[in-house]
């Protein structure tokens, strides 16, 4: 039986993403590794449990979004490569040496500066290249009509940077439907390969080599470079449930969110429930309030939209607006409920389950951006770790 933990929290199940990343290697090829995307808190879930269970399980290579969470990984003892895939400020550049980081080589002038501060310190600067194969984000523009091939050997020339891989970003891997979105995927390997063989043909070492985020695991897994680079993947979802993927592996959801039930009353017919009175009970309601709200990562534009939390196992609609540190369900017709009684807002209560992808449908944006959201506030706890 489920026991209450705080007046909300959030659990990680272990196991389930032991599970998922098995699922990924079943997915890759052999000699291709996992490079675990651990950003953004490893996505709301934590990422120095998650990492250090990643490092045990054999994971060797990390990727964050900047040297503070790289930092971060080190504070907690991962010993393995960790390359920082955004920018990485000039105050903090001697951070990469001091705790042997990967930078991305982001453009040719950030290069350059790197190079600059290297020089200045006698120290050599690790990283990879970012090729931009129509992503429009970062990276040297390598497309048909804008190659810019000869960026890439200017960097290579920096003598004190130290190139040690190659990579580019899947734009729209997750679209399978659109014949047009396909092709460009394609093209976007195609194009990368193509620099791979330019820098060998001009006798320069590519070194290690990713493209593929999950949704290139997913829907093209016969790809074969030395990296993955999953991250949602691991933790057991997809941005949104409704896209479609070419494999149909069973990943298991490593979050589950509660909180607890701090009040039930009678809300009489015709009486308003929460701030700006947008709900009005057109009878008499049994309404139950809920220890947890948008300043803990509930998504207040779920405000009488229909949403549907679970309590002793049954679907229950939230009700009024979600407030900052609680929310209202309507609990007529359940037997027993008290404060003190446990509400899952993601996961599973007896046979019924809800699902992140619920509430990612519900406020119309992708199941990443709802879970990074979950705030601090909210203790996590691990299990199976």
């Amino acid at each position: 039986m489920l026991q209450s933990k705080s007046r909300a929290w959030l659990q990680v199940d272990g196991d389930a993403v032991r599970h998922n990343l098995k699922e990924i290697k079943n997915l890759i090829p052999e000699t291709t590794e996992i490079m675990a995307v651990v950003k953004a808190n490893c996505y709301g879930h934590g990422d120095r449990q998650l990492s250090m269970l990643m490092q045990q399980e054999g994971i060797k290579t990390f990727a964050v979004s900047s040297v503070d969470e790289a930092l971060n990984l080190r504070e907690a003892g991962i010993s393995g490569e960790i390359l920082i895939l955004g920018y990485t400020p000039k105050e903090h550049f001697h951070y990469l040496h001091e705790k042997q980081l990967l930078q991305n080589f982001l453009s040719l002038d950030y290069a350059s500066q790197l190079d600059e501060y290297a020089a200045l310190h006698h120290v050599v600067i690790r990283g990879h290249i970012k090729i931009d194969t129509g992503m429009a984000r970062l990276g040297i523009r390598c497309l048909d009509d804008d190659y810019n091939i000869q960026e890439v050997f200017e960097i290579y020339k920096l003598q004190h940077l130290s190139v040690e891989g190659l990579f580019s970003h899947f734009s729209v891997a997750d679209s399978l439907e659109i014949e047009d979105d396909r092709a460009y995927t394609i093209h976007q390997r195609e194009l990368f390969d193509q620099v791979i063989a330019d820098v060998l043909q001009a006798g320069l070492n590519p070194g290690k080599l990713h493209l593929q985020n999950s949704y290139g695991v997913l829907n093209y897994p016969e790809l074969c470079y030395d990296y993955v680079r999953p991250g949602i993947l691991m933790l057991g979802f997809t941005s949104d449930d409704s896209i479609s993927i070419n494999t149909s592996p069973e990943f298991i959801p490593a979050m589950s969110l509660y909180a607890e039930v701090s009040r039930v009353r009678l809300v009489k017919k015709g009486c308003s429930v929460g701030y700006g009175r947008h709900y009005k009970a057109k009878e008499d309601r049994l309404i139950a309030t809920v220890s947890i709200g948008y300043a803990d990562g509930i998504p207040r534009a779920a405000s009488n939209q229909g949403m549907q939390v679970l309590l002793h196992s049954q679907r229950v609609e939230i009700v009024g607006n979600i407030c900052m540190d609680q929310l209202m369900i309507d609990v007529t017709g359940i037997e027993h409920v008290k404060s003190g009684d446990i509400v899952t807002l993601i996961g599973q209560d007896g046979n019924e389950r809800v699902t992140i992808d619920e509430w990612s449908r519900c406020v119309h944006t992708i199941n990443n951006d709802l879970v990074c959201q979950i705030s601090a506030r909210v203790p996590r706890f691990y299990e199976h770790f």
